[in-house]
This record gives C-alpha cells, sequence and structure tokens, in this order.
C-alpha cells in the first residue's frame, strides 16, 4: 500500500508574502511532495502550509521549509495575535494512508534531531511524539512564548529542549510532533469586545471544564471578536458540537456567530457529519458524487506531467533535472532491495546494513528529487542574467557579474548531483552484495541508473565549467568529477559481478 504522511508547518510570517513564497518554494522542491494549501492571516502573522507525500519526502520537504524560515524570520520582530515559539513554529505529522502514528512519531524525532544539529534550532516534541507527559499538549510547550522561553531556556531545566542547544537565537524554537487530523476552525462573533469572545472559549475548551477534544481562545482580529479552535478529534467532538456551544453561550452576552472559517484543510467526512447533522439526513457517502467518481482509476501515470514538460520545447526541465530523477529513482530501489532483506531470518546477518542502507538511500532519494527542481531554475537563473540590460559600462559590468555567478551556480547544481549518484551506486553495491538475492536484478538496475545520472549531471557541470571566467574553479570541477567517475567505474564493475555470482540459479 501507498505511503502517504501530511505535514501541517505553521510558519510564524503572514505579513510578507515574499517570505511566504519563498518557503513554499523551498518545500515545493521536493520530489512527490505535493503542495495542498496555504493560509495566510496578516492578524495573526501566521501561515500554515499543508503537504502531503511518501513519509521521507514530506519530512525532507518540512526540513527545507524550517530552514528557510530560519533564515528569513527574525522572531526579535514577530508580532501577531498568535501564540508563537519561532519561526517555524509548530510542524506536526500526521498519518494518511499505509501508515501508522507509531511511524509518523519516529518521522518526527528524526526531524527534530536533524534540525537541532544541522540547523542549531532549539527542538520540542509534543502530543504522540512528546518525550515527557508535560510537553503532550502543545499549549504547555508554547507556555510564555518566545520571550518566555527565552529568559528560561538556558537555566531552567523544564523548558530544556529535546534536541538543539539550549539558547534561542532569532529563529526561535520548533516544536515537531505527531498527531491525528485536527481541524483549525474559527467562529466571528458580532462584537469588538474581545473579553466576550475569551469567556466563550473558555467554556468551550476542554482545559476549562468545556468540550473534549477542543482548545480554544479569544482573539481581536479585524477589529471582530474571533474563538479560534482546534478540534484534535472531529469524530468525537465533531464541528457542529463546537459550533452550536458557542451560539449557545454568544447568547449569554447579546452576540452572535456571524461567520465561521477552516484554517488549512478539513477531512470531507467532517463536512459531511456536519451537513448530516443539520439536514437530519441519514448519509451514505458514496451518495456523494465526488466520492463515487473518485474511486475511479486514473489511466495517467504517475508522472506524466514530468513526461510531458520534459518533451516539450520549453528547454527546462532539461537533462541535468533528468538525471536527478534517475538518481531519485536508482535510490528507491537500493532501498527497495533493502527493505525486501529486512525482518527475514534468513538475512538476519545483514540487518544493521540493511537499515543503515534504507536510511542513507532515503536522504539521497529526497536530495536528488529536490535537485530536479533546482536544475531547473538553475537554468532559468543563468537565461535570466543574460536577458540583463548591458546598455551602460555599469550594466554590462553587473550583467556581467550576474552571468557568472548564474554559470556558477548551474555547474555546483549538476555537481551535486554527481556526487550523490555516486554515493547511491556504491548503495546498490552493497545491495547487491548483501541483499535478498530475488532482488538482484533490481540493485543492478539502481547501479545503471546511477551510472546515467552521473554521465547526464557530468555533461551539464562540464558545459557550464567551460563558460565561467575562473579557469582555477573551472579546472576543480573537473577534477572531482574526474574522481568522481573512477569510483562509479569501480562500483558500477563491482556491482555487474555481484549480480552475476548471486544469481538465482
Amino acid at each position: 500500500m501507498e505511503q502517504i504522511v501530511e505535514c501541517v508547518p505553521n510558519f510564524s510570517e503572514g505579513r510578507r508574502a515574499e517570505v511566504v513564497a519563498a518557503i513554499v518554494k523551498a518545500m515545493q522542491a521536493v520530489l512527490a511532495v505535493q503542495l495542498l494549501d496555504v493560509q495566510s492571516d496578516a492578524d495573526h502573522n501566521r501561515t500554515v502550509i499543508t503537504v502531503v507525500g511518501p513519509p521521507d519526502g514530506v519530512a525532507e520537504a518540512a526540513f527545507q521549509g524550517i530552514a528557510q524560515a530560519a533564515q528569513l524570520i527574525d522572531m526579535e520582530r514577530h508580532r501577531g495575535e498568535h501564540p508563537r515559539l519561532g519561526a517555524a513554529d509548530v510542524v506536526p505529522f500526521i498519518p494518511v494512508r499505509g501508515v501508522t502514528m507509531d511511524e509518523c512519531v519516529a518521522l518526527a524525532r528524526r526531524l527534530g534531531r536533524r534540525v537541532g544539529e544541522e540547523l542549531g534550532i532549539p527542538v520540542y516534541f509534543y502530543e504522540a511524539a512528546a518525550t515527557r507527559p508535560d510537553r503532550v499538549n502543545l499549549a504547555d510547550v508554547r507556555r510564555g512564548e518566545y520571550e518566555g522561553l527565552k529568559g528560561e531556556i538556558a537555566g531552567n531545566p523544564d523548558r530544556a529542549p529535546d534536541f538543539g542547544p539550549a539558547r534561542l537565537g532569532p529563529a526561535g524554537a520548533t516544536v515537531i510532533g505527531a498527531r491525528p487530523f485536527l481541524v483549525a476552525y474559527n467562529a466571528y462573533l458580532d462584537t469588538d469586545d474581545v473579553q466576550v469572545a475569551q469567556r466563550i472559549a473558555r467554556a468551550v475548551r476542554h482545559a476549562s471544564g468545556g468540550l473534549r477534544y477542543v482548545k480554544a481562545l479569544g482573539l481581536l482580529v479585524e477589529g471582530q471578536a474571533q474563538v479560534s479552535m482546534n478540534l484534535t478529534d472531529f469524530a468525537r467532538t465533531p464541528i457542529y458540537r463546537a459550533v452550536e456551544m458557542i451560539r449557545r453561550e454568544a447568547a449569554r452576552y447579546g452576540v452572535q456567530v456571524i461567520r465561521t472559517e477552516l484554517v488549512g484543510l478539513v477531512p470531507q467526512q467532517a463536512l459531511l457529519d456536519a451537513a448530516a447533522w443539520y439536514l437530519q439526513l441519514d448519509l451514505d457517502p458514496q451518495q456523494v458524487l465526488e466520492n463515487r467518481l473518485g474511486g475511479a482509476e486514473s489511466d495517467s501515470p504517475p508522472c506524466a506531467a514530468f513526461l510531458d514538460a520534459v518533451a516539450s520545447d520549453s528547454p527546462a526541465p532539461g537533462g541535468g533535472s533528468v538525471a536527478a530523477l534517475a538518481g531519485a529513482l536508482a535510490a528507491a530501489l537500493a532501498a527497495m532491495v533493502a527493505r525486501l532483506t529486512l525482518g527475514r531470518r534468513k538475512y538476519a546477518a545483514q540487518q544493521a546494513e540493511m537499515e543503515a542502507l534504507v536510511a542513507a538511500a532515503e536522504r539521497l532519494r529526497a536530495a536528488l528529487g529536490a535537485r530536479i527542481a533546482q536544475d531547473a531554475d538553475a537554468y532559468n537563473q543563468v537565461v535570466a542574467a543574460y536577458r540583463l540590460p548591458r546598455d551602460s559600462d555599469a550594466e554590462q559590468a553587473t550583467r556581467q557579474a550576474a552571468v557568472q555567478d548564474a554559470l556558477a551556480h548551474a555547474a555546483e547544481v549538476p555537481l551535486a548531483t554527481a556526487r550523490d549518484a555516486v554515493a547511491v551506486a556504491e548503495l546498490a553495491l552493497t545491495a547487491a552484495r548483501l541483499g535478498n538475492p530475488n532482488a538482484i536484478t533490481d540493485a543492478g538496475t539502481a547501479a545503471h541508473l546511477a551510472r546515467a545520472a552521473f554521465e547526464g549531471a557530468a555533461l551539464n557541470v562540464r558545459i557550464n565549467a567551460g563558460q565561467v571566467a575562473d579557469p582555477v574553479q573551472a579546472e576543480r570541477w573537473r577534477a572531482e568529477l574526474g574522481a568522481l567517475q573512477e569510483r562509479m567505474s569501480a562500483a558500477l564493475d563491482a556491482t555487474s559481478r555481484a549480480v552475476e555470482e548471486r544469481w538465482p540459479k
């Protein structure tokens, strides 16, 4: 069964569109991850992004979004209505299909370690990923917000992060976790008295004696009082029940609910439940036209859009992107061979090597997948640089510098692909030598795909190296390609021998 995970990171920026666009672009660059939704709120000064895809790809997209946010958002300057600890404030993983909650917990903790170690951002785990009982509830972790945590993180053991340094930089801290579907739902009142919204929120939320699975705050948004809610289990406390309670409580203060809104996405079942309740309808989900249509199998291959883009008259995506895709496919095959070996008693001696192979292959698959878009972007940057005006001496100098920077970048991207392709080929060799021999042809295919990725990437490095003005840098690239070529040839030859020796008789 296909594995699908949803991730809904919340970023502390809802006013600067260019910052939100940069974060979205960084996340979208990861192969196989689909962007479903982006919602920004200026009063909250917050953006919620929803992506779905395979677990490791979604984790890579989350990491890239966190890294971009850390560069562009300064928590010392951030102000907004919504509670927050950091630039990438909260990053939850939600199992959708073929994935358990425990697997999402493991995903959250791997990401947390990486964010702490590579980005130097303090990380706290919450909900199902929490390492201590007092951190299960997000509100408890976020107590005091950024300003409060800044004064406590170094000296208070209770505020020590799960990973990362015990100090706050401009990016603040990030809370990462795993949880079921959550419905973020707000109700606006026909008053500007925020105290009314706060009283209603106190009555509704579970922590104050209200409805189970409801968290609520009273806020002032665009001059209107708002009851902002998170419904953490919409099946047990459905939307309609929360709305009806807010209406009853609002009537005590002579106000009404005038409109409601969703933040992010909502499971269809939550809306069907509300419709059935208000209509007093005994509804079979298969009576919904879209549900019936959704059951039809599509004849289009999953990569049809990319193939169409490559086959078009546009030069990007081109050979560099295709090389990165070949490398990502090779990494996926190597991981498959390892997974077909793991857990089988007759290959017990190879379990440690296969676990390490899966981890390495998934990292390379995510990196190569991201480079599909990065290579196309690099080409487009070269084209944009050549199109800069050059009428004056100053413009000519600016254009030349931009062209050289773009060419260097256009060489560095495929060079990274070439490095990763060699690493994948060496993983394919391990898979061929130690993996389940029933998948030996898959290990061999991985090696040949990796070689194709390397050769395609190397062509792109060489053509750009030939146009840069710095001959020393160009020679460094060529020399590295030569060393990588030797490693690639050795890995491919050894894999071919291993395939022949272990071919099932």
